[in-house]
């Protein structure tokens, strides 16, 4: 079996600067799984946040499985993450800074059919660094036309 990628956060690259990346277990109840493995699954809102030396996934929204039966789940329910001691006091102690944030930027199941996280520590851009970053873009485009009318 191989990696199957469900959701990637494409907005965080460009509002943020991504420090760090960790992959995280996410406890889920119910038929959450089964509604992930369809694709149902939104974490362009979400953040985690640690508390009691426990993350936190919040906003994250998984809608409920048609096909289940008998147990309602709330939607956007906060899930614990599962992750290694001392990767969490990496992040509480980056968190300590200001401007740090830490931001879910894709969903997957892995070879052995887990669904994982990966979270990633993310300081915010400022507004000039992102205009620079579409100039950039943009000069690299017009040189790549001028390039092919060369030749």
């Amino acid at each position: 079996m191989e990696i199957k990628i469900v959701t990637i956060n494409r907005k965080i690259p460009h509002s943020f600067e991504i420090i760090d990346s960790y992959e995280a277990g996410i406890e889920l109840k119910g038929s959450e799984v089964k509604s992930i493995r369809m694709g149902k699954i939104d974490i362009k809102d979400a953040y985690c946040v640690i508390r009691g030396g426990e993350v936190f996934l919040l906003n994250c929204r998984i809608p409920e499985y048609e096909k289940s039966s008998h147990i309602k789940i709330p939607i956007d329910r906060e899930r614990k993450l599962l992750l290694h001691k001392d990767e969490i006091k990496k992040l509480y102690g980056k968190m300590s800074e200001r401007g740090y944030v830490i931001k879910p930027t894709k969903v997957y199941f892995n070879e052995r059919g887990y669904v994982k996280i990966e979270i990633a520590l993310c300081k915010y851009k400022k507004v000039y660094d992102r205009r620079e970053e579409i100039k950039r873009r943009e000069l690299d485009r017009e040189l790549l036309r001028i390039k092919k009318g060369m030749l």
